[in-house]
């Protein structure tokens, strides 16, 4: 080494480059400060103020196009018309009610199909679903078996039926479609039986085809099921609920609202 290298100086393998005399490190590119002085320098345009962002979450994107609501609401059904009107009178002087809220009614009507060929055929359910679907005008409840069956071939967990509970305007319109549509073609129809409570104020009454309803088309359907129906009212004596049934008339005495 030099005896004319001075303490600043240092080793060339060093990559940190030389430093001069004030301590400043050189640019790699050549000798002297890279940067402009400050009073050349241009001042930087001032940053856009940030918006504050709303509270919560952002706005959900427009959904489709509702359907169009009805402009007129559904009418009441005349049955329910006419147990308001005539019924409750007729029953509060058979019985001796001191009021109206006495009066027995009709709760609900439940619908049950069993449908036990549904287990080699999953396809035999599914059609007997749609056909509950348009009688009732509701999507029927899929039932399954409780317990496994190795006579019938059933496990448990199994679909084997399907039933609708129908209330308010759907159950007085079932019944008048029921009363006046439906049976009048059973065939060698006689009427139904007396006999039928069950000794708490429902009745139950079978149906051997689902063709009697005007909604099933008889070339759709793949075979021929029946159903069982029950009426379920609020009366505590059989004696009332045969009497509450045998209020509503039939089709050609009812006026239409």
């Amino acid at each position: 080494m030099s005896a004319g290298k001075t303490k600043d100086a240092k080793d060339p393998k060093d990559p940190k480059g030389t430093r001069d005399a004030k301590g400043q490190k050189d640019a790699k590119g050549g000798g002297g400060d890279a940067r402009a002085p400050k009073e050349a320098r241009q001042p930087a345009p001032p940053k856009e103020a940030k918006q504050p962002r709303p509270e919560g979450k952002e706005p959900p994107a427009p959904k489709e196009q509702k359907e169009r609501k009805p402009e007129r609401p559904a009418p009441v059904p005349r049955l329910q018309i006419l147990y308001r009107e005539a019924v409750v009178k007729q029953l509060m002087e058979q019985f001796g009610y001191k009021s109206a809220m006495q009066v027995p009614r009709i709760e609900k009507i439940v619908l049950n199909m069993g449908v036990g060929e549904a287990v080699a055929d999953k396809k035999i359910m599914d059609n007997a679903v749609s056909d509950m679907t348009k009688i009732a005008g509701q999507k029927p409840l899929v039932t399954k078996s409780r317990k496994s069956i190795a006579t019938y071939k059933i496990r448990s967990g199994y679909p084997i039926g399907c039933k609708v509970t129908l209330r308010g305007r759907r159950m007085y319109e079932f019944l008048d479609r029921l009363v006046n549509i439906a049976m009048p073609r059973i065939r060698d129809f006689r009427g139904i039986s007396a006999r039928a409570f069950d000794g708490q104020g429902n009745y139950n009454m079978g149906v051997k085809e689902q063709i009697i309803f005007p909604e099933i088309e008889y070339d759709k359907i793949d075979a021929i099921r029946g159903m069982n129906i029950t009426i379920a009212t609020t009366a505590k004596s059989d004696n009332e609920a045969k009497a509450l049934l045998s209020g509503f008339p039939s089709r050609s005495e009812i006026k239409s609202p």
